[in-house]
């Protein structure tokens, strides 16, 4: 393709209607405001062409600006993504598709593992009989670098991917390739009177801990529409949205309820479950 060619078909491409874009993404329309839309990254206002995540504070104009935002990528992956969803006429450009990264768990190592208890145990103050249970099953181990490691499983409980938390310091992150929409991190008691959706593992087993016959969910972040929720309501339960009690906590959780009117709010009385599991010890 020349260089005349691929200028024209990125002028193409950023003419296509923002609404399609956000359609193709997943992105769900705010049913009370028709300029609102609630995405994995954010709730974003659109106006026309333009366009701006109010989460994260930022915004564009066009259609290669908005895909390049949704999936946090790259001017030309935004452009063969693009290509994908909204071909033109005629042979078709040679664009390569978008390619998820495989999921790849960090390994188990043993040697680590009477750190990570430590961590979750005395500084977090987990209790021991909910953690071992997670051990001896599998879902939750240390990795190489005394990470704790809790994995999101998805169909059939085969993992999806993992939520890492470090035991040194403040840092968490995902296992590469982990697809949040597929499952997710749980801990389940014997009869389910209604189920609670927290930002993170930790959160989710403190949330077990005060609230022991409740299915306690980590959303792996705070996002207002994970897949996998709406099965979660057609089982029946009582959901209520359990995030962080501050400004994004209470914006997701809003954002969730528009969408899900069934969800109730369940606001942590400190700033999360794991401080209100340690102010309770």
């Amino acid at each position: 393709m020349s260089f005349q060619d691929r200028h024209k078909q990125a002028d193409r491409l950023r003419a296509v209607p923002l609404k399609a874009v956000l359609l193709a993404a997943g992105a769900q329309a705010d049913p009370r405001d028709p300029a609102k839309w609630h995405t994995a990254r954010g709730v974003l206002s659109v106006n026309g062409a333009k366009f701006i995540n109010w989460n994260h504070g930022c915004g564009g104009g066009g259609a290669i600006d908005l895909a390049m935002h949704l999936n946090d990528t790259d001017f030309r992956t935004a452009i063969a993504w693009l290509t994908l969803r909204f071909p033109c006429p005629g042979p078709p450009p040679l664009a390569s598709p978008v390619l998820k990264p495989k999921l790849t768990l960090p390994a188990a190592a043993p040697s680590h593992l009477c750190r990570v208890k430590h961590y979750l145990l005395a500084e977090r103050g987990l209790p021991a009989d909910l953690i071992e249970p997670l051990i001896q099953s599998g879902q939750l181990y240390a990795d190489h670098r005394a990470n704790a490691v809790f994995l999101l499983l998805g169909k059939n409980q085969r993992p999806v991917g993992a939520e890492l938390r470090g035991t040194s310091g403040y840092w968490r992150g995902l296992a590469s390739g982990s697809c949040k929409d597929l499952g997710f991190f749980a801990l389940r008691p014997q009869h389910i009177e209604a189920a609670i959706l927290c930002e993170s593992a930790i959160d989710a087993i403190s949330c077990a801990a005060l609230h022991a016959d409740r299915l306690c969910i980590s959303t792996a972040g705070a996002r207002p529409n994970p897949a996998w929720l709406a099965p979660l309501l057609g089982h029946g339960y009582r959901v209520y949205c359990g995030f962080d009690a501050d400004p994004t906590g209470d914006r997701m959780a809003q954002a969730m309820i528009d969408l899900h009117p069934a969800i109730q709010r369940l606001r942590p009385p400190l700033h999360d479950w794991n401080d209100a599991l340690l102010a309770s010890a």
